[in-house]
């Protein structure tokens, strides 16, 4: 568990893409609960519409019934990996790894604030700018930095 200079936890809800590998958010706060996940889950779907399936570790901010509940109900199928199997949920673990590696083993946050802007910077260059071998050494969202064409 991650912490700030004042020694209070950092709990972070990381969501990714697996097909275009695109981190779609990482939330930052003191501590996560289901309405937290429901609020980004629905925000992400009005934006990025409705997915098939959501894989997810066994955390109570995902399996608790409202989530469950709210998921069936737009047609959201669930994929829970096994308990103490993160090797099943391998797109997050590589990206949370990723995540570590790159910012959160480097930096020592002062605030929460401090934390939420550094990681939200830190995943629009994920996204934008950072190559990825298993995309051909393109970011995941390319068109995010690409000059617009007028016709």
């Amino acid at each position: 568990m991650d912490r700030t200079a004042d020694g209070r936890s950092v709990r972070m809800l990381t969501l990714i893409d697996e097909h275009t590998r695109e981190c779609l958010a990482i939330d930052v706060a003191r501590s996560l609960k289901h309405g937290d996940v429901l609020e980004r889950l629905s925000d992400l779907f009005v934006r990025r519409g409705v997915p098939k399936y959501l894989r997810s570790d066994n955390g109570s901010e995902f399996t608790a019934i409202a989530v469950r509940e709210w998921l069936g109900k737009v047609g959201v199928k669930t994929l829970f990996i096994q308990p103490g199997s993160p090797w099943e949920n391998g797109y997050i673990e590589s990206f949370n790894g990723k995540l570590r590696d790159e910012l959160l083993a480097r930096e020592r946050f002062d605030t929460l604030l401090e934390a939420k802007v550094l990681i939200e910077r830190w995943r629009r260059h994920y996204n934008t700018l950072r190559p990825h071998s298993s995309l051909g050494y393109r970011p995941p969202a390319p068109e995010a930095i690409q000059p617009l064409h007028f016709v």
